[in-house]
């Protein structure tokens, strides 16, 4: 039910971190996740039944090579969820600067200006997962910088739009001009 597999390399770990929310949510077992949900003793049946089987949604939702480093036999469902978290939390610092530098050195090349802008908004929705948030007009200028001399004179009117237009403004104008 859950419609993506989490994958290190795809970076969509918010994403899939979302739905799977919303999956236990509907079945009521969030508190397997969250570490809200506690077993009445050690031979709690139900509940080591449905933390057992939230664990296989977890891990069926893994790619092959983040399994291998997440599972270990034994522990509960919001042990896992810990592990796998960490894995895309950890090393904030060092992935920030690396992502950092994708965004403003990201150019439009030979991509469409939708699939240019989907580019740089999910390297901004990174930069935000990893705490270092970019704001709009920053993204807009780092937009800006990355067109080629094909987009002159568009860039030139959103430059100078007052007031400075946000980023799906400046998308829009882009998406327009480039469909004329």
């Amino acid at each position: 039910h859950i419609p993506i597999i989490l994958d290190l390399e795809d970076h969509n770990y918010d994403a899939w971190r979302e739905l799977f929310h919303m999956h236990c949510l509907t079945f009521d077992v969030s508190g397997h996740i969250d570490g809200t949900s506690l077993p009445d003793g050690d031979n709690d049946a139900a509940w080591n039944k449905r933390d057992g089987l939230v664990k296989l949604w977890i891990y069926g939702t893994l790619a092959k090579k983040l399994f291998r480093s997440s599972f270990k036999t034994g522990g509960t469902t919001r042990d896992v969820w810990i592990r796998i978290e960490n894995q895309f939390r950890n090393n904030k610092e060092a992935r920030s600067i690396q992502l950092d530098n994708e965004l403003r050195t990201t150019e439009i090349g030979d991509m469409t200006v939708q699939a240019y802008c989907q580019k740089l908004k999910s390297i901004s929705d990174l930069l935000a997962n990893v705490d270092a948030p970019v704001t709009d007009r920053t993204l807009v200028m780092y937009l800006l910088n990355g067109l080629n001399e094909k987009f002159d004179n568009i860039l030139n009117v959103i430059k100078h739009r007052e007031p400075f237009p946000t980023f799906d403004q400046a998308q829009s104008c882009l998406l327009y001009t480039s469909d004329a």
